[in-house]
This record gives C-alpha cells, sequence and structure tokens, in this order.
C-alpha cells in the first residue's frame, strides 16, 4: 500500500482565541464562553480556565464556583463563522485536497507531494501563513493516516506542530493514554479503565480478537486505532453538501396558516437529522412553486447551528419575504446547505442547560419512535384542505 501523508489542522482555542484577537487584555486570563446567568452552560474556555477544572459543557454557575476571577463572555458565533471562512479559504487556494470536520479542524493530503518539496516542511510554511493572516493560533500533527495526525496534533498544542515518521506510529502512540485516541467516550474509558486498561499500550499487546469480542465491531476499531492503523479517507470538502426537503401539494393552496406549519415542521424535523449526523448548517434556503409553475427561492447564511429554535425563525423570515404575490402554491420547501461536522455545543452560547436537556429529550425520543413521535404545537397542520401528497426529503452531495 502506498505511505501516505496526512496533515491534522486544528485552532487552539478558536473561540477564545478569537475573543483574544478583538481584546488584547484577555489574553492569559480564565476566559469561559457561553450562556449567561446561572442557567448558562460553558461553550468553551481557555487554557488559563481549564487548570482551574473548568471544561466545556459544564453550568456557568459551577464554573464560577471552580474559579472565581472568570471572565465571562457571551460569544459571537458571526465572528467565528467569518474567521472560519478566512481559513477555509486560505487552505484552499494552497492545497491539492482537505476535508473540513468542523468549524475549527481540518485534513489535508500530502501524499505525492514529497517529489516536490517536504511535506512537514509545506505544513509549516501553511501554518505560519493561517497565523500572520489570522493572527490566530494553530496547530497541527503530520503522519500516514488521520487518526495519528489527530493524535499528533493535541500533542503538539497548543500552538504547535508534531510529526510521527512512518513506522513510529505505534510507538508513538504506546505511552499515551487511551483517552488520547479519538472517539474514545467516557463510557468506553471507564469500561477500559475497569479492565486495567489505561495506557494505549496495552491495548496494542491484546489480541484484536478480545476487543471485537468485548465491544463488537467499535471495539475492532479502537484496536486499529490503538495500533496506528486507518485507512479512511480525506473526503475532499464541498460548502454545496445539502439537506433538505419539500411538498408537493395535491391541490394548490393560499392557506398561510397551513404552509407555516408545514415549513416549521419540515425544519423541525431536518433540524434533528442534523443532530443525529452531528453536522451543522450554515446557509438556509427556502423554494416556493407558485400554481402556474413560477418558481423562487431565497437564502440566508448564517451562524453554523443545528438548533430547531434558531433555524425555525429564520425560515419564516424567509418565508415572509419570499410570499410577497399571494398566488396559489404548489410546492414549498426547505434546504439546509454549507454543512460541516459540529456537535451542539457550539451552539450554547444563547441557551441554558434546561435547553439543552430538552433537545436531548426530544431526540431521544424521536430516536426511539421515529422522527415526528414528539413535535412542536405549531407543526401540525390544522386545515380542511387535503394534506401534501409528495414530502421528499433528500441529500445532496453536488
Amino acid at each position: 500500500m502506498k505511505e501516505r501523508s496526512i496533515v491534522h489542522f486544528d485552532l487552539d482555542s478558536f473561540f477564545v482565541s478569537v475573543e483574544t484577537l478583538k481584546n488584547s487584555s484577555l489574553k492569559k486570563k480564565p476566559i469561559a464562553l457561553g450562556g449567561q446567568g446561572d442557567r448558562g452552560v460553558v461553550s468553551s474556555c481557555s487554557y488559563e480556565a481549564r487548570i482551574f477544572g473548568v471544561r466545556s459543557g459544564m453550568p456557568m454557575k459551577t464554573a464560577r464556583q471552580l474559579c472565581p476571577e472568570l471572565i465571562q463572555i457571551r460569544g459571537d458565533m458571526d465572528q467565528y463563522s467569518y474567521y472560519s471562512t478566512i481559513i477555509t479559504d486560505i487552505i484552499s487556494e494552497d492545497v491539492p485536497q482537505y476535508e473540513k470536520t468542523s468549524i475549527d479542524e481540518f485534513y489535508i493530503d500530502l501524499t505525492g507531494m514529497d517529489k516536490f518539496f517536504g511535506t512537514y516542511a509545506f505544513s509549516k510554511k501553511l501554518r505560519k501563513k493561517i497565523i500572520n493572516e489570522t493572527g490566530l493560533p494553530i496547530s497541527f500533527g503530520l503522519s500516514t493516516n488521520k487518526t495519528v495526525a489527530k493524535i499528533a496534533t493535541n500533542e503538539g498544542k497548543p500552538n504547535g506542530e508534531k510529526k510521527v515518521e512512518y513506522g513510529y506510529e505505534k510507538s508513538f502512540l504506546a505511552p499515551l493514554s487511551i483517552t488520547k485516541i479519538p472517539y474514545v467516550g467516557k463510557k468506553t474509558g471507564n469500561l477500559l479503565k475497569q479492565m486495567g486498561v489505561e495506557y494505549i499500550k496495552t491495548i496494542q499487546e491484546m489480541p484484536p480478537e478480545a476487543f471485537h469480542q468485548l465491544l463488537g465491531k467499535n471495539g475492532l476499531g479502537l484496536w486499529k486505532r490503538a495500533n496506528g492503523i486507518d485507512d479512511s479517507p480525506v473526503r475532499p470538502y464541498s460548502e454545496r453538501k445539502s439537506i433538505s426537503s419539500e411538498k408537493t401539494f395535491h391541490q394548490d393552496t393560499i392557506d398561510v396558516y397551513k404552509l407555516n406549519s408545514i415549513l416549521l415542521g419540515m425544519t423541525e424535523k431536518l433540524a434533528g437529522k442534523l443532530r443525529k449526523e452531528q453536522k451543522l448548517t450554515a446557509c438556509i434556503s427556502i423554494k416556493i412553486r407558485y400554481s402556474n409553475f413560477d418558481t423562487h427561492t431565497q437564502q440566508m447564511r448564517i451562524s453554523y447551528t443545528s438548533c430547531d429554535h434558531i433555524l425555525i425563525k429564520c425560515v419564516k423570515e424567509l418565508f415572509n419575504k419570499l410570499y410577497n404575490r399571494r398566488m396559489l402554491i404548489r410546492l414549498i420547501g426547505v434546504k439546509f446547505s454549507h454543512l460541516v461536522h459540529g456537535n451542539y455545543q457550539i451552539n450554547l452560547f444563547e441557551d441554558s442547560l434546561a435547553m439543552i436537556n430538552l433537545y436531548k429529550a426530544i431526540d431521544k425520543v424521536n430516536k426511539q419512535f421515529g422522527y415526528g413521535a414528539i413535535k412542536r404545537a405549531g407543526s401540525i397542520v390544522h386545515s380542511k384542505e387535503p394534506n401534501p401528497i409528495h414530502n421528499r426529503n433528500k441529500k445532496d452531495n453536488a
């Protein structure tokens, strides 16, 4: 198999770094970003705050108790999205193939580039360019696959770089804690520690069959990552990736209440799918097809999110702008595009712990009983007109 060269770039404490870039007096201070008040939740925190035990996801009230001098900032997703776009543009100009896995994380395939110049020298040059053009700290790890490259990045932080040569993947990983392996969650980590497995070396010395028997398919994958084995490709990034839903009516309608209810329901369902797949959207589009087959669309760029209450508000705003002819409507649709990988943590700036728990509860019920098992009252259509006969949910990768 051809030796690969994969580099992983990760912006250090991205949200905090943007805030300190805007306000230099915040440098080297214990900072927590997230919702304000006792019900707020920490979305991100500085390295100085982590020393006190402050962590993402904990109630802001607890964070203040751990660190009385903590500086609280609500956060500005528009600014974070802006800088993420700038960095994406810089990378896209200089590399042959890259994958944007979140708002602040990238994989780049540099395989074959050693023929022209060293991949490590190229990575250092790209890192320096990003720092010079944005003022933001960024770290990278370079190795033969995505898993080792990502772990190398974390070992090189903060604002550093690390290369793991071909053939040294296992020896690099061996002394590290099992928690350093990507996708080893709290539950799996506790199970392994109960078995006396605390370091990656122990996993390397065990037969793969043991992990397959213990954790099934996931166990075999864990064993491979611990041994530095990962053949997953760098998937080319495209802003056009999208998820959408459309409804065509059996009988054309002008019932605005019904149209709004259907749009709300589609938005709610698509948002649930985003959270299920751990995706975020940065662009919303609305489509209307009138009875004479004239089709009109309108879109809006937003900060990355997967929250119903944010997306529904934007969808309603777009629909009110777009539907101005008061003609009968044949079709309506909603599309979320510019998708990146990310979890709910990115939306904690405005939300309370109660809101987060509500979303988790809704998603749990819908996962168990099917999407639509629980929904907002506003998405339930009350109308004498026939229900839509066509309902298309689509994922586009054009």
